[in-house]
């Protein structure tokens, strides 16, 4: 199998484990979560406490980052009408913090599942026949997965 192969085939199943974890949670629960997460790495909260600033947190998308370019300066920010009526605010240095953060949690999901595969010891894949009994109508081949 090549190497761009196997890296993009474990990228998917560690993205499947995140997303299955986060399935199971509120849509308040991710959002909060998230928050949390941004605050962690460096991200000031800034509350839509008056008409004007709920006038423009209503402008972005919500749930979402959005890069502003102001001269030399980068700024994130993302708004969340849902759990804070927020918006949150970061430099450059803070969103990178945030997505290591997610990398970090992404590759110690993928370690869990993979930890997760192999606890049985009883597990005998030989009763359901070579390969699970799964052939290349199922994308494993002589070649590799397609």
């Amino acid at each position: 199998m090549k190497p761009g192969i196997l890296s993009r085939v474990a990228a998917v199943i560690a993205l499947s484990g995140v997303f299955l974890l986060v399935a199971c949670e509120t849509p308040q629960q991710v959002v909060s979560q998230n928050e949390d997460n941004l605050s962690a790495a460096g991200f000031l909260v800034r509350p839509a406490n008056t008409p004007k600033r709920q006038e423009m947190l209503n402008r972005l998308p919500p749930h979402q980052f959005v890069r502003r370019v102001h001269g030399d300066t980068v700024v994130y920010v993302y708004s969340d009408p849902l759990v804070c009526d927020c918006l949150y605010v970061g430099s450059q240095q803070a969103y990178n913090s945030y997505k290591l953060y997610l990398q970090q949690r992404a590759i110690a999901n993928e370690q869990e599942m993979t930890a997760e595969d192999y606890s049985d010891a009883a597990w005998d894949w030989g009763a359901w026949g070579p390969w699970g009994g799964w052939g290349p109508e199922y994308g494993w081949g002589r070649r590799g997965w397609r």
